[in-house]
């Protein structure tokens, strides 16, 4: 895919943030690596999704420089990068780890309401394990010294550790809720990574309406878990149509 087409495609991400009901106002980004893995395009700060052009994605290094675009590129670009140098580095050293070129983050109503809870969101169904391996997990909330010194960057340094103290594969857990904050998801591409927060704001829902019915509901048993994790990821996934090639 050239820059032209991952701009087209980046765009068109966004676009699908709002046409799913994921994004209030400019609440949201989609953000996806080059080719290369050097750079990634994002959406541009506090641009309205109708006004939205794929001239309109900003070009930035891993380093923060801007390398193409007028705009200012969205305000979460050093979480972002912290995420990225973190999936490749997994890529380097975790096997069979696929490259998560694609990262979201929104909003989204009732995966908010879970991070505000400080709430992880349990596996409390198939639907849930259909997409994510266990509970959606939560950070720690930031300190006032990572708020006040670098905060977006902060972000992405408590995402990663709470996968690395959780000993959590982002590939089987494709999401996180940020305390006090909201979710960020991610995928292979960028339109994967919106698939993934449609789920987890999917699964927020379904585990909100079974607490209320329930307040003791328990955890899907995890060999049912298991079972349809696997029947969809993995080397012998059987779920839906095989692709050209396979």
């Amino acid at each position: 895919m050239n820059l032209q087409q991952l701009r087209e495609s980046v765009c068109e991400a966004n676009l699908e943030l709002n046409r799913q009901g994921l994004v209030t106002l400019t609440w949201g980004n989609v953000g996806e690596l080059t080719e290369d893995g050097d750079a990634f395009l994002i959406k541009p700060s506090g641009v309205p999704y109708g006004e939205m052009r794929p001239a309109d994605m900003v070009l930035v290094s891993l380093t923060g420089k801007v390398l193409e675009g007028t705009n200012r590129p969205s305000s979460d670009t050093p979480t972002y990068i912290e995420l990225y140098r973190y999936f490749l580095k997994l890529q380097k050293s975790l096997p069979g780890f696929v490259l998560q070129r694609g990262i979201v983050h929104t909003h989204s109503t009732c995966a908010v309401a879970w991070a505000q809870a400080r709430r992880e969101i349990p596996c409390l169904g198939t639907t849930h394990a259909d997409h994510f391996y266990g509970s959606v997990p939560v950070t720690r909330p930031l300190s006032p010294e990572e708020v006040q010194e670098g905060y977006e960057k902060n972000t992405g340094y408590v995402i990663i550790e709470r996968f690395k103290t959780g000993r959590l594969n982002p590939m089987e857990v494709p999401g996180v809720l940020v305390a006090g904050h909201g979710p960020f998801s991610w995928g292979k591409s960028g339109g994967e990574a919106v698939k993934n927060a449609v789920a987890l704001e999917a699964v927020a829902q379904m585990a909100r309406d079974t607490f209320l019915i329930s307040a003791s509901a328990p955890a899907l048993e995890e060999y049912v878990r298991d079972k349809h994790y696997y029947r969809k990821h993995g080397p012998n996934a059987y779920y839906g149509q095989k692709k050209e090639g396979e």
